[in-house]
């Protein structure tokens, strides 16, 4: 592919770099894994890479967990991060009988309960219908943490991003503000990407 999801699963650490990848400054090692990890979430294109636990509340909760939060600051967190992606009352709920829209909110709110400053996103509209899409995107939309977002989808990028960074092939072929980017049709097409629809 282009290397966008490769990219990604170097922010927090997941796959390890020949070269030097830094965030807010820090090297991408195994001395700051666990400082970065805090700091940027990443969520994956498929939810169910990303829920593995028997209920909704442990999927969420696994994070605070992990980072040694009391058990009322990891029920103030799930609490929270369900109630941000409109989940609220499915706790107990098992996330494999979800639908794919419900499990990418779920996916999504693993990653707000550790509170993050910088949201990774992998393909976050593959999959979904059309209501279900824009539902998700309209929720993006109210997050004002940072978002590095992955994605084919120009609809997204028009409603979402303020700048836009192409990948073919593993290399940055442009970088600039998101309507300049998808003004150049040319540079689009180019890169096997649909114009974005005009309305």
């Amino acid at each position: 592919g282009a290397g966008k999801s490769t990219l990604l699963l170097h922010l927090n650490g997941i796959l390890h770099s020949n070269g030097v990848v830094k965030v807010f400054g820090k090297l991408v090692d195994a001395k700051n894994l666990q400082w970065i990890r805090s700091k940027v979430g990443l969520v994956f294109q498929n939810p169910d890479d990303q829920l593995f636990s028997p209920t909704v509340f442990d999927d969420v909760a696994f994070g605070p967990i992990n980072m040694g939060y009391s058990e009322a600051e990891v029920q103030q967190c799930v609490t929270r991060a369900l109630d941000w992606v409109g989940m609220t009352g499915y706790e107990q709920r098992s996330p494999h009988h979800l639908s794919v829209g419900e499990k990418k909110r779920i996916a999504i709110a693993t990653v707000l309960s550790m509170n993050p400053e910088i949201m990774v996103i992998d393909e976050p509209t593959s999959n979904l219908d059309p209501g279900s899409k824009w539902s998700l995107i309209e929720l993006l939309k109210g997050f004002s943490v940072t978002k590095i977002i992955a994605t084919h989808d120009l609809e997204l990028v028009k409603a979402l991003c303020q700048r836009v960074v192409v990948f073919d092939d593993g290399h940055i072929v442009a970088d600039d503000a998101a309507d300049h980017i998808l003004a150049n049709k040319s540079l689009l097409v180019a890169h096997r990407l649909a114009p974005a629809k005009t309305a």
